[in-house]
């Protein structure tokens, strides 16, 4: 089973080699829900983000969003209504300054043993053999430990932000043997930290 592709900027499809900064969604752009978010007006752009993403805009990589959304195989949205969230944010962004260049979803329940559900690492390989990533010289910006292992898996650098269930995910950090990963306050200081290396 693959992700379902709910954006895609087909401009630079083709060149190889290119650096990317993954994001998580919820927790990382947005606030989490303990109910899913399930329509764009439960959508809360998280403080700093959209001034971050103008930051990545103006660099090298591309940008590109990587998220489980499992209310879909859940059953309580359809993929029409995420793909409408993922449209609404790409848009909010852009009207910001910012850039997303494409949107990874994997739409499947915890028990469906997919590839793409992190911490496995589809999503990121479907996204370097279709955007032509460098994985080595890539980014993954999450906020759960399994953020941080699919990142590992795929061969990118993992960034925990305490944003979202990062601070309650520090322990599991520590208990996963990952407590020498970068820890950032959010999207903000991830990407101070991205542009800074």
């Amino acid at each position: 089973m693959e992700p379902n592709i709910l954006f895609f900027q087909q401009a630079d499809r083709g060149r190889q080699g290119r650096p990317a900064v993954f994001l998580d969604r919820d927790g990382v752009l947005n606030e989490n829900r303990a109910d899913y978010v399930r329509t764009w007006e439960q959508v809360v752009i998280l403080p700093g983000v959209l001034v971050a993403m103008q930051r990545l805009a103006a660099s090298p990589f591309v940008v590109v969003v990587v998220t489980n959304q499992s209310a879909v195989g859940r059953g309580l949205m359809d993929a029409a209504t995420l793909a409408g969230i993922h449209h609404s944010l790409v848009d909010l962004v852009q009207q910001a300054g910012g850039r997303i260049d494409a949107v990874y979803a994997c739409p499947h329940a915890p028990e469906a043993g997919c590839t793409c559900r992190k911490p496995q690492p589809g999503m990121l390989l479907h996204a370097a053999r279709e955007l032509g990533i460098d994985l080595a010289r890539s980014y993954l910006v999450g906020d759960a430990v399994s953020d941080m292992q699919a990142a590992l898996a795929a061969g990118c650098q993992p960034i925990l932000v305490r944003t979202g269930r990062g601070e309650k995910q520090m322990g599991r950090l520590a208990a996963s043997g990952l407590s020498h990963l970068p820890v950032a306050a959010d999207l903000a200081e991830a990407v101070d930290w991205i542009l800074g290396a």
